[in-house]
């Protein structure tokens, strides 16, 4: 069953907490459920911790908790300690009915650093990748004892973030780990996102529908600006907007041709002051919604 989700990064960013903090937490919850319609949402930073006080939150606007980002440091911790550290986490989902943990490795990321250029991120050697996938499917092997899969999110400034990283991630990794598709960031990292999902949409269990505006994302690059400055600048938007530049309509053939069974969450951060998050994720959603029909997805 397909299921359409948001991110609260729309209204209230969780790197820059300055970005959206006039928005109220109702408002949020408000549009994305009641006014926009989405099945689910995300975690942030608003939302309480308590797995209970969550679920109650959220159904009463009509929403499903869809799952939450966690950093991982298992480049300087052990399989054990990241398995202790994630506890909380983990409860959260498990209480919730989440099918999946969203995972990124943070221990040496920049993305949530405003100065530092996302042209300037870490970069792991051969060995180094083997080494960080044979710990990370130790992790996601736990995880999927407890009912639970891990879903690997490339993303900006991170030690995964180009296709040929996103290859080498996959090749060191088991059957335990799974990957979260991000056609945004897959563009913004220099692949083809039609492509990269071709090759590994066996192993795709979450489905993240950001995308690009090319001119802006060209211009990070040149200019050595950091993530956060891109974000601010419109690197990211919404599918259906014009400035976009990823077609959706392939990825979507190509999820219904594996027979992807599960989320398809618009994850699109950008400046609310300058461009309306209920009127962007509206567009979003009715896009997503009418390519979905049209591959037969739904």
């Amino acid at each position: 069953m397909i299921l359409f989700g948001t991110n609260p990064i729309a209204w209230a960013n969780d790197d820059d907490q300055t970005i959206g903090a006039d928005i109220p937490t109702a408002r949020i919850l408000d549009e994305a459920g009641r006014q926009i319609g989405f099945d689910g949402i995300e975690n942030g930073h608003r939302w309480p911790d308590d797995p209970e006080e969550l679920r109650a939150l959220l159904v009463g606007y009509g929403l499903k908790f869809i799952s939450g980002w966690y950093s991982t440091k298992l480049l300087v911790r052990s399989v054990e300690d990241e398995i202790a550290a994630c506890q909380a986490h983990l409860a959260k989902l498990k209480h919730n009915g989440c099918q999946v943990m969203i995972v990124c490795e943070t221990s040496n990321a920049i993305h949530g650093n405003p100065t530092r250029p996302v042209n300037l991120r870490p970069v792991l050697s051969a060995e180094e990748m083997a080494a960080f996938g044979a710990k990370l499917e130790s992790f996601a092997a736990y995880l999927a004892g407890q009912g639970v899969t891990l879903v690997y999110h490339h993303h900006m400034g991170t030690i995964v973030e180009s296709p040929e990283e996103i290859d080498a991630l996959m090749a060191a990794t088991g059957p335990a780990t799974h990957l979260l598709f991000d056609a945004g960031h897959c563009a913004f990292g220099g692949g083809d996102p039609v492509a990269v999902l071709e090759k590994h949409v066996g192993r795709v269990r979450h489905f993240h529908a950001k995308n690009t505006r090319p001119a802006v994302t060209a211009r990070v690059r040149k200019e050595g600006l950091s993530f956060l400055q891109g974000v601010l600048a419109g690197a990211f938007t919404v599918p259906g907007d014009q400035e976009g530049g990823v077609d959706f309509a392939p990825l979507l053939k190509i999820l219904k041709g594996a027979g992807y069974d599960g989320w398809i969450v618009i994850e699109a951060e950008q400046d609310p002051r300058l461009r309306n998050p209920l009127l962007y994720q509206t567009l979003g959603l009715a896009t997503l919604r009418r390519l979905a029909h049209e591959a037969g997805l739904t």
